[in-house]
């Protein structure tokens, strides 16, 4: 007898608890959460590559370079950021970098953006990611170190060759994992 009454006392127990449950208000269910909007991510998104591309000030320049140990070049600096910060790969040179996304004029620049120079006689041969304000951080040439420079000045003015915006999803490839 005392085993039945131990089941019976579980199942009074269980009922109880649960119309103590259904009474109280229930959790507001993931789905009816206000969700950022695209452009809040988009936002979110810019922030952290904007602050992730600072956390590199200093590091040396390295030709064919991708890690902040070794140093960049301006590609694998880009590279790098936007791995990080999004988490999705870029293409390995300025060049390939400038086919990615949709051109966007001088005046229309937002930070997260792209913006390519003509530095070795051929177009779109470096590379750097636009900050505002006409300032844009990059791995500049052997030498130098990531920094940030503003692009009025005449040598940056003289070779200015366009800008991207290089939107998550649209035509940027994941990042690959091993």
């Amino acid at each position: 007898m005392p085993l039945k009454k131990t089941i019976v006392g579980f199942f009074v127990a269980t009922a109880l608890s649960g119309a103590v449950l259904a009474s109280e208000p229930s959790p507001v269910a993931p789905e009816d959460t206000p969700t950022a909007s695209m452009f809040e991510r988009y936002g979110d998104s810019i922030r952290s590559l904007v602050d992730r591309s600072l956390n590199f000030l200093g590091v040396p320049y390295r030709f064919g370079g991708t890690s902040p140990i070794t140093g960049f070049d301006c590609s694998g600096f880009v590279g790098k950021v936007f791995a990080d910060a999004l988490g999705f790969g870029m293409p390995r040179t300025a060049a390939e970098m400038s086919q990615m996304g949709e051109q966007v004029k001088i005046n229309e620049l937002k930070p997260g953006d792209l913006v390519f120079f003509n530095t070795m006689r051929r177009a779109f041969s470096h590379v750097g990611i636009y900050l505002g304000n006409y300032q844009f951080v990059h791995a500049p040439s052997s030498g130098g170190v990531v920094r940030v420079e503003d692009m009025r000045i005449s040598y940056w003015a003289a070779r200015y060759d366009g800008a991207r915006r290089v939107l998550p999803g649209a035509g940027v490839r994941p990042t690959q994992t091993n």
